[in-house]
């Protein structure tokens, strides 16, 4: 079953509190990480939170919520999926791949990211 779609923006956000180990995460750590204010980190948050994909104290940190978590995940595992094929069976330099596979991953589905394993195993057991 493919999982419901959130914008670009949500996704970094959802993968980079997860990136930070999900649970008591700091709008101020999400805020250097995305290189955007601490007004913009609320008002996203504020969206996850009605997605009910964050819980979040007055004041307080953020963590995941089981939802979020299986969301942030499958986002974090489609990233390192097309990073690993940019680098290691295209031989992108790491840098460009990495960014690169941060704009891809929030337009492959979960299909598409499971044929791509596929492939990737099948041409390193070569």
């Amino acid at each position: 079953m493919e999982s419901k779609k959130y914008s670009e923006s949500l996704e970094n956000y959802l993968e980079a509190i997860c990136m930070h180990g999900g649970i008591n995460v700091k709008s101020i750590d999400l805020a250097k990480q995305l290189k955007v204010s601490r007004a913009s980190v609320n008002k996203a948050i504020n969206t996850l939170i009605e997605e009910g994909l964050v819980e979040k104290e007055l004041y307080g940190d953020i963590s995941l919520t089981p939802k979020g978590k299986g969301i942030s995940h499958k986002i974090l595992w489609k990233h390192n999926l097309l990073r690993s094929f940019l680098i290691d069976i295209l031989k992108v330099e790491p840098n460009v791949a990495n960014k690169e596979a941060c704009g891809i991953e929030h337009s492959i589905s979960d299909e598409t990211g499971k044929k791509l394993e596929k492939f990737i195993e099948k041409i390193k057991a070569e």
